[in-house]
């Protein structure tokens, strides 16, 4: 198994660009089928799809922070064009869906306005209301999906925002660190100054004491004698 710093990165950005090829081959592909309920369940699936993917971009976002700085740009990179073709897939898919919902809604007007009742029978009525309220969940889900975007990029900032005090207060431990190991190389340079005086001192008064009692023992010696 690969442990390099790299290793994980690599990996979710694979999935993701397996993601992508399948997302792009239904969304790019004119010449499927044009029923509409078969469309609606394609784009069912690259909703999903998109949704993994994502998930995927998410991870590689987490991986990038450990990996060495020496080559975390190139990462940056990699991470901006995923998230740039996520961003391209996910309005392609808003594209489809409100396409989607503009021909329920024409084929159920057109129904409507040929119907031998003036007003339309009661099943074109439901299918124009079902059609209705498919567009707008269709457009209250992107209006949820733009919330949580904007949400999560919040918790982002506020999160880089918190990385930076941090390391702002570790900058400043390592200062407050570094003065005081400071003091403490001059204080201990000024106690073995004092040490040193302290020896000095006790020699000179030894070698004091010793002139005294030999001269005490000249004087003595002189008088006995």
């Amino acid at each position: 198994m690969n442990s390099s710093p790299t290793s994980l990165f690599d990996s979710y950005e694979q999935d993701f660009l397996q993601f992508i090829d399948t997302i792009r081959e239904k969304l790019e592909d004119d010449g499927g089928d044009d029923r509409s309920d078969d469309r609606k369940n394609v784009l069912r699936r690259v909703e999903m799809e998109l949704d993994e993917a994502d998930e995927m971009v998410s991870q590689m976002e987490i991986e990038i922070q450990g990996i060495p700085q020496s080559v975390r740009v190139q990462y940056h990179t990699r991470l901006r064009n995923a998230k740039a073709n996520l961003s391209r897939y996910k309005k392609l898919l808003k594209e489809g869906n409100s396409q989607m919902a503009r021909s329920d809604l024409l084929s159920s007007s057109q129904s409507f306005v040929t119907s031998d009742e003036p007003y339309g029978s009661n099943n074109d009525r439901t299918h124009l209301l079902t059609s209705t309220a498919l567009l707008e969940d269709g457009t209250r889900r992107l209006q949820d999906s733009q919330r949580i975007a904007l949400e999560t990029e919040s918790q982002g900032a506020d999160i880089l925002m918190n990385l930076r005090t941090q390391r702002e207060q570790i900058e400043n431990a390592r200062g407050t660190l570094n003065t005081a190991d400071s003091s403490i190389d001059r204080a201990s340079g000024t106690l073995k100054k004092m040490i040193r005086q302290m020896y000095k001192q006790r020699i000179v008064t030894a070698a004091i004491i010793i002139v005294l009692v030999l001269l005490i023992g000249i004087i003595i010696w002189e008088k006995l004698s």
